[in-house]
């Protein structure tokens, strides 16, 4: 990467990751709430939802946080979620139906009562990582398995099969730290220097009309690539290039 592509990368990472960013992002819906536990749940949670047109999805996600009064951890840990949303085959956004949405949350009730809390279980998939398998490789792998044990596919995605965007995304949003956008409540156990960028159709063409390398495909050959070549700008920090590949369409 030559240094003028290096330069107008952290310009605009400079640019674009402030408070404003938050507007409009699914992001935003954990930044109304205080307590970490309730802010890492309805992060999940908005992780989840975060695929299609943000006109669809965002008012999901209020929906579900609507229902739980502004505490998601405490609605699905006390089973609350059970008098709200009934396993039907109702549509509740796009592909999942009412009953998918059920499941999941009876699922994160499981989490919550096997780990305590979705950082715990975090925590303790990092402190496995091993051989050519980082901390959030970890993490991502485990969060997937959990939830694909109980039967929950897609609303989790898995890295290696996938590009795993939305998981990728809310690892950003737990582990960096020291930014207006991102929390980084999982930033004492999870080193930001093994986060993956959140790969999807818009960053992967942004990236090429940059010339930047991700190979042929959109999976997690491509995220790896991509991943790889932002640490020469954002060195120890590679997820940040979100910020300015996001930055370099709108400046367009």
């Amino acid at each position: 990467m030559n240094d003028r592509l290096r330069q107008l990368l952290v310009s605009l990472a400079d640019r674009y990751e402030t408070e404003t960013f938050i507007n409009d992002d699914p992001s935003w819906f954990m930044h109304q709430l205080d307590d970490p536990r309730e802010q890492e749940t309805a992060a999940f949670l908005a992780m989840c939802l975060s695929y299609g047109s943000r006109k669809q999805f965002m008012p999901k996600i209020a929906q579900l946080l609507q229902m739980s009064h502004g505490k998601p951890y405490e609605w699905i840990a006390r089973g609350g979620y059970e008098y709200d949303i009934k396993p039907t085959k109702q549509c509740f956004y796009r592909l999942y139906t009412c009953q998918d949405i059920y499941r999941l949350l009876s699922a994160l009730h499981d989490l919550f009562g096997q780990y305590g809390s979705l950082s715990l279980l975090a925590k303790e998939a990092a402190a496995q990582a091993s051989g050519d398998r980082s901390d959030v490789e970890s993490v991502l792998v485990a969060m997937a398995s959990f939830f694909r044990e109980r039967g929950i596919k897609g609303l989790v995605p898995a890295p290696y099969t996938s590009a795993c965007k939305r998981t990728c995304m809310f690892l950003r949003w737990m582990v960096r730290d020291q930014s207006p956008v991102d929390l980084g409540l999982w930033a004492s156990f999870i080193d930001k220097a093994n986060l993956f960028i959140p790969l999807d159709t818009h960053v992967l063409q942004t990236a090429r009309r940059l010339k930047i390398d991700t190979g042929r495909s959109a999976g997690w050959k491509a995220v790896t690539l991509l991943t790889r070549q932002m640490t020469e700008p954002f060195p120890d920090d590679p997820a940040r290039a979100d910020y300015a590949l996001y930055g370099y369409d709108v400046s367009l």
